[in-house]
């Protein structure tokens, strides 16, 4: 059994091949700051949503249903910014467009996981955990 550093890295990349492979459904272990950061993909429309499963005694699984439109993926480009090893964090003036404003960039903040639009108008700044296209 492997030991996974970069939960959140490692969901991501699970969505991300999910995508290329049209599955309709990728599941990965269940965490609370994974769980946040499902929620701010759903609430933006990226994935259609995702459901907790406990199977016996093992850890919890997220299952999450991946969204298409007309048979290409609704994530077009999904990336790790902040890492373990390399944390990066923005005030609210410093987060720039992502694509020119077509895609998103989740961050964590004092006020939860939230989108770079929900900082914004919040008007706080914070750990940028990745971009969404």
């Amino acid at each position: 059994m492997s030991v996974v550093t970069d939960t959140l890295g490692d969901m991501l990349t699970r969505i991300r091949n999910g995508q290329m492979a049209n599955m309709a459904v990728v599941s990965c272990p269940a965490s609370r700051h994974r769980k946040d950061v499902l929620e701010t993909l759903a609430r933006e429309g990226y994935i259609r949503g995702y459901t907790e499963v406990k199977k016996g005694t093992s850890q919890a699984q997220f299952e999450i249903e991946l969204k298409y439109h007309e048979g290409s993926p609704a994530i077009q480009k999904i990336e790790r910014v902040s890492t373990p090893g390399r944390r990066v964090y923005a005030g609210i003036k410093d987060l720039g467009k992502v694509f020119n404003g077509l895609g998103i960039s989740i961050l964590s903040t004092p006020h939860g996981v939230l989108s770079d639009n929900e900082a914004r108008a919040q008007h706080v700044g914070g750990e940028v955990l990745c971009r969404v296209f």
